[in-house]
This record gives structure tokens, sequence and C-alpha cells, in this order.
């Protein structure tokens, strides 16, 4: 008798179907994001079909950024008797997320170019000519009255 016959299918064959490891599989179910599976007579769990598909549409949201936690939230809000839609907000947010971080890796490449164009060679002492790293006052701080601590 295969696993379909017996109700489900065995946690090996999820994980295998669905591209993901079986410790992941059962993180996901203590997490809430998978409901408990049955049980065989044997005491093997089985999970129903869908639950490959659940998988993959887990791996995808987290593989446009979103977190377990958002996940769990956008799992639970389409499993509503009315579902908000709060995907599409959640995206423009998560796309406004991306924007900030990538003006972010910008500015630091952008400092990271300079360094390696004025030829630094060192963090702390640097003796290359107009020394874009302001090294001089790394770990210090200016009081309320402009004097430096």
């Amino acid at each position: 008798m295969t696993s379909r016959e017996r109700g489900g299918l065995r946690t090996g064959e999820v994980a295998e179907r669905a591209g993901v490891n079986i410790q992941t599989l059962r993180y996901y179910e203590r997490r809430g994001l998978l409901a408990s599976p049955d049980r065989s007579l044997g005491g093997h769990r089985l999970y129903p079909a869908g639950t490959v598909a659940l998988l993959q549409v887990i791996k995808a949201a987290q593989r446009l950024g979103f977190t377990l936690d958002e996940v769990a939230e956008l799992l639970d809000t389409g499993s509503r008797r009315h579902p908000t839609p709060d995907l599409r907000q959640r995206a423009i947010d998560k796309i406004a997320e991306i924007d900030a971080k990538l003006a972010d890796l910008t500015a630091i490449r952008t400092a990271l170019t300079e360094v390696v164009d004025a030829r630094c060679d060192s963090l702390t002492n640097c003796t290359c000519d107009d020394c874009p790293i302001p090294f001089l006052t790394i770990g210090t701080a200016d009081d309320p009255d402009g004097e430096r601590r």
C-alpha cells in the first residue's frame, strides 16, 4: 500500500517533493505554518497532498523577502472566512523596504569605491591623499558645547 492509499504523504516524501529538508518541515509544523498531520497506525506523519503546494508557497514568499512571521500572518489572513486584501499592501511595504536597502547599498558602494580609488591602506591611519574615510572622528563624539570628548 502506497502512502497515498494510506491517506497522506510521509515526511520524507513531502520534503523531497517540496525541495526542503525534514527539519524545515517539522519546524514549520511547530511554528504553525503547517497543520499537524494525521498519523499512521505506525505513528508516521501523514501529510495531505496539498502540503507540498503550501510549502512551495511559503518558500516563494520567503524568496520575495517575507519573514516567516509575515508568511504566517499572510496565511492566516488568507484562511479567514472574509480575508482582507493584505498581500497587496504588504508587497507595497516590502518594495519600499527594498528601495531603502538599495539606497543604503548604493551609498555604501559609492563610499567603498571612493576608498578603492583613493588607495586607502588603513581604517585608522590611512596615508592616502584626501582620504574619504573620516578616520579621525571614528569613536569620538561631540559634547553639547561642541568640544571633543
